[in-house]
């Protein structure tokens, strides 16, 4: 790559009114000197995202749409990644707002690196108390074990980064997302480019001001997903799960036990829920420091809601969501798409 290639930053988009807006002007405003161009796929929204859209491409002409009937994320990036055409391809959510120096620093580290991916850490911040007790909770190692993008490190090879910034020779190779995977599609791509050979880098020089969801209801719908969808690369790649994964469908069951135990033959059984209790609530201590005390109050709600969502969507996601992907034994999105 020359010292400033030209990127294109691709972005699914689903009922992001909330966001949009501020986070294209983040991209935008990035200080890179190279050729940017901005794909915004967006799928059949209830609110005002496609107007929001319509008027960030009249107002600057780096910005263009393209459409996602199905309002899968894996077909938004795979639709944008489509209409794009230079070398670098940078993902951001529409509720995601780079650093000023984002892009200008992940091609840096591609050159550096020579990593077909690079990405830095998701660094979730609340706009209300409850936002900022999902940010706190998103942010400690209590709430999501040791993953880097999370909590932070040193850069390194990784797993799996947070959105990512990808040479396109990467995703051609791999033929873009699994659109089988509602959920999960980035750790999928980051595994098979890993079994192909490629690198995956991690740098906290580089960060993503994530917005949490917004409700408990939210909040333990993305988590129940996350784990469904989790479980399903771990039956697909075969080898792809370590213990940290573990974690919360472990927690689950301990506690649904202890209660069953309690109720049924000894209180002694309802110790389970009570350690697990009294464990979240002291690890939200260090977790809320600096916030307001609405929020430090609600951050074991957070932790609960993430944990037992995690596990409970790993220990019932369907086998049958594991056999549709095994069956088709393909990228979802052939290379000619990339």
């Amino acid at each position: 790559m020359n010292a400033t290639p030209a990127v294109s930053v691709i972005m699914p988009v689903l009922n992001e009114e909330r966001h949009l807006r501020n986070s294209v002007r983040h991209i935008l405003e990035q200080e890179y000197d190279g050729e940017m161009e901005v794909v915004i796929a967006i799928g059949p929204s209830s609110d005002r995202t496609e107007e929001i859209a319509a008027e960030l491409v009249r107002e600057d002409s780096r910005v263009h749409t393209v459409p996602n009937p199905t309002g899968r994320t894996p077909a938004a990036l795979n639709a944008a990644i489509k209409a794009s055409r230079h070398p670098v391809v940078v993902r951001v959510d529409g509720h995601g707002m780079l650093s000023p120096n984002y892009i200008a620093t992940a091609v840096r580290l591609l050159e550096e690196t020579g990593a077909q991916n690079v990405g830095g850490i998701m660094h979730a911040e609340g706009e209300n108390a409850w936002e900022d007790a999902v940010a706190a909770a998103m942010t400690s190692k209590i709430g999501v074990g040791n993953a880097a993008f999370h909590t932070g490190g040193e850069a390194a090879p990784a797993e799996t980064v947070y959105l990512g910034v990808f040479r396109r020779e990467a995703l051609e190779q791999q033929g873009g997302y699994n659109e089988e995977f509602v959920r999960a599609q980035d750790w999928e791509l980051n595994f098979r480019i890993r079994e192909a050979g490629g690198l995956i880098w991690f740098s906290p020089e580089l960060r993503v001001q994530y917005r949490p969801r917004p409700s408990v209801k939210a909040l333990a719908k993305q988590y129940k997903d996350y784990g469904r969808w989790r479980h399903v690369v771990a039956r697909y790649h075969a080898g792809s799960i370590n213990l940290r994964y573990l974690a919360p469908p472990t927690a689950v069951c301990a506690i649904a036990a202890g209660i069953v135990v309690g109720a049924a033959l000894t209180p002694w059984g309802f110790l389970v829920p009570a350690g697990y209790l009294a464990a979240i609530t002291a690890g939200s201590v260090p977790a809320g420091k600096g916030l307001s005390l609405k929020a430090r109050a609600q951050i074991p709600l957070a932790l609960a809601t993430m944990h037992m969502s995690w596990g409970y969507g790993f220990l019932t996601s369907p086998r049958s969501l594991a056999r549709k992907v095994i069956a088709s034994r393909r990228p979802a999105v052939r290379p000619t798409t990339v």
